[in-house]
């Protein structure tokens, strides 16, 4: 993995892969990739905090390894377990070869914690495979004891496996945590990280973005489309207000329905792939009334 030299060649590197960033975004990420430290990216839905990661592991030309949390999630889903059904089997092929007696016995349970019975998940496997990205996606979904647990393994990137001893990581893995704030992180775990708030990008730069991402949608109707959006964000009171990846997808429905030009009907008959509330859609109709015919 080649370390980008600048701020400005890590924005150019995830430019090349349709990921346009600020200059902002494009410092703390060089910053996390220089100081070896993990990225803890918070925003509304839709603002591109995932596809950082993503488009990350593509610049770095490096594997993505990703850990989606959820509620109740711990240690166990996001380290290793052990393959059972294997370990049975393996047991049962000793006894039937007769390789099981009383002097064989303690060497028969050895053999069933063998590197090969086991099941590595995303952070072991990230840092057997590191240099790589590891993406902890949606970390405010999970609980206190597994920020402990993920802060224990940020602070030595390394994991010890009581049967086999400790994996640490040749090189750190890049590491990105994202939330949408649904609860507070615990201070711990946010001073080991850099941080940066993603917020929904200006007209000119969500233009560059759909130009850039869905280069089949013709640049006045993506100026079109990032305008009423835009203004839906900010003069419409919604449940969920569409982000980046709703603006991506409403153009796209457009396109395929061989939308040129902003209208109502067609506004109306895609709507699904901009908000995702009922209520949200009837404002949105409203507004788009508005803003369509004057």
């Amino acid at each position: 993995m080649q370390t980008p030299s600048s701020p400005a060649d890590i924005a150019e590197r995830l430019g090349a892969t349709g990921y346009l960033c600020d200059d902002d975004l494009a410092t703390v990420a060089f910053l996390g990739l220089a100081m070896q430290r993990p990225l803890l990216l918070e925003g509304e839905p839709g603002t591109g905090k995932t596809a950082l990661a993503e488009a990350l592991s593509t610049a770095l030309d490096v594997p993505l390894v990703r850990l989606q949390c959820y509620e109740g999630i711990d240690a166990t889903q996001a380290l290793y377990d052990w393959d059972f059904p294997r370990q049975v089997l393996h047991l049962r092929a000793l006894e039937a070869t007769g390789g099981v007696g009383a002097d064989g016995l303690e060497e028969a349970e050895k053999s069933l914690y063998d590197e090969r019975f086991l099941l590595a998940r995303p952070v072991l496997t990230a840092l057997q495979q590191s240099p790589a990205v590891l993406l902890v996606d949606e970390i405010d979904r999970a609980d206190d004891e597994f920020e402990a647990f993920l802060l224990e393994v940020l602070s030595t990137y390394q994991v010890s496996i009581p049967e086999l001893g400790t994996v640490a990581a040749a090189t750190p893995p890049v590491v990105v945590l994202t939330s949408n704030r649904t609860r507070e992180l615990h201070d711990a775990l946010k001073r080991r990280c850099l941080y940066h708030w993603i917020d929904h990008p200006g007209l000119e730069r969500e233009v560059a973005i759909v130009r850039s991402r869905a280069p089949e949608v013709s640049a006045a109707l993506a100026e079109q489309v990032v305008g009423v959006v835009q203004r839906l964000r900010t003069e419409t009171q919604l449940e969920k207000p569409p982000g980046v990846a709703e603006t991506l997808d409403w153009a796209r429905a457009l396109q395929h329905l061989g939308t040129t030009e902003l209208d109502l009907e067609s506004s109306a008959r895609t709507l699904g792939a901009l908000v995702k509330y009922r209520e949200d859609a009837d404002r949105v109709k409203h507004a788009l009334d508005t803003m369509l015919r004057a």
